[in-house]
């Protein structure tokens, strides 16, 4: 998350200002190389695709090891290679939004080069796949719409009018997307192929953003970034089951709201009383925890999944922001955005592996593992630029230059029966 809960046309300030960012990109539709015929910013048709079942599709022809789904690996059919599906006729590539430049780039991950570059609209957040993995969702926060990228040639489709789609999931059995609203303060259930609206669940919090599903997909756990609180909500978003309040919870090391303020950054839109700021969700490998990144306290919070009562606090970096799993479930990469490193845990243990400092620093923020499991990916949200991580040793494989602002990188193909959502939270 990177932007206030009063809207985001003050974040672009404060991150010029944090960063003396490049000048805002303006302009036509530009289309480097290999990429043509993106349509304009119609709204109207959907560009949608067509409807599915509700079951999860079988899996198609698959490559690489296949270890046996149970329930001590809730990310076992999102194991190295094992393409299913839509996924198999996507083209292997990566989407970058950039919230200050309002542009959608896309990178060959063979040759490392960006080879097309799209105009959105306002301040592009995540790049999200569908459910059936056939649509690849550009989150246009303050343009109010969602832009379709067929995965299969990477070209944008038209605009779809949506509001305030800061984060955008689907429901574990594909019936419905839920827009993270933000500024609106609602979870928005929409159609998951026209993106037509069918109710809202107000949320009692500031800043509802990121969010991951349980096990048994019963219910899921949101954060509300400036309110320092995290929401479970029934899996349909019908209802609000608890209020996990961080901010009473001391831990050591975490930046207090006074300094973050005097930091120009998205802790400025701190709500009164709040002292954590609570980013991106994972369950654990095994369905028994959630690990919740906190950017204001320098770590993540460790959840009890049955109990949702907060079991312990790891200290990881400054500005803690995103976590990934690798493709064995055995390893988790943690961002620290504001100290330019990325935290590797145990899956299980939970215990710090390695930290792997980016080579002159860097603002790792967010983005995914390739579908072999090699490299990690992950946008520099301050720097212009993408990180190419190599997962076995943390080695800096490449730095590649884009607009100003990347932020919800998308690696695409994933492995994976379905998408929940977000950049490629994966079952």
């Amino acid at each position: 998350m990177t932007t206030t809960r009063t809207g985001r046309q003050g974040a672009r300030g404060a991150l010029l200002t944090r960063r003396g960012a490049a000048a805002l990109c303006g302009g036509v539709l530009t289309v480097f190389i290999a990429l043509t015929g993106c349509t304009s910013g119609d709204r109207g048709a959907t560009g949608a695709p067509a409807p599915v079942t509700s079951t999860p599709a079988p899996a198609s022809s698959t490559t690489g090891p296949r270890p046996s789904p149970t329930p001590a690996n809730v990310y076992a059919h999102a194991g190295p290679g094992r393409l299913q599906g839509e996924a198999l006729k996507a083209r292997q590539l990566v989407y970058v939004p950039n919230t200050l430049s309002d542009t959608l780039q896309v990178i060959d991950p063979r040759t490392y080069r960006v080879i097309a570059r799209y105009r959105t609209g306002r301040e592009p957040q995540h790049v999200v796949p569908s459910w059936d993995l056939r649509t690849l969702w550009v989150n246009d926060d303050l343009g109010n719409d969602l832009v379709p990228v067929d995965p299969r040639t990477g070209r944008p489709g038209r605009r779809v009018a949506v509001a305030d789609p800061y984060n955008l999931y689907f429901t574990p059995d594909g019936a419905h997307a839920l827009v993270m609203a933000e500024r609106l303060h609602r979870i928005d259930v929409r159609d998951p192929h026209s993106m037509a609206l069918k109710r809202s669940l107000h949320v009692p919090c500031d800043g509802l953003n990121h969010a991951d599903f349980s096990a048994d997909q019963s219910f899921f756990v949101a954060t509300c970034e400036f309110s320092g609180k995290l929401l479970v909500v029934d899996r349909f978003a019908t209802r609000i089951r608890k209020v996990v309040d961080l901010n009473a919870v001391h831990t050591p090391g975490a930046t207090t709201p006074m300094e973050a303020m005097h930091m120009h950054g998205p802790q400025a839109g701190l709500s009164p009383g709040a002292s954590a700021m609570p980013q991106d969700v994972r369950l654990t490998p095994d369905g028994t925890r959630f690990l919740v990144a906190d950017m204001l306290r320098n770590g993540v919070w460790v959840l009890d999944a049955r109990t949702l009562k907060v079991q312990r606090f790891l200290r990881t970096g400054m500005g803690t922001h995103s976590i990934y799993p690798d493709r064995t479930a055995t390893r988790l990469f943690v961002a620290n955005r504001d100290g330019g490193t990325i935290t590797v845990l145990d899956a299980s243990t939970l215990r710090t592996l390695h930290t792997w400092r980016l080579p002159g620093g860097g603002s790792p923020d967010m983005g995914g593992v390739s579908a072999d499991g090699r490299t990690l990916w992950l946008s520099g949200r301050y720097d212009s630029v993408v990180y190419v991580l190599d997962t076995s040793t943390g080695r800096l494989l490449k730095r590649i230059h884009v607009d100003s602002g990347p932020h919800g990188l998308c690696v695409w193909p994933q492995p994976g029966r379905y998408s929940l959502g977000h950049t490629g939270n994966m079952r």
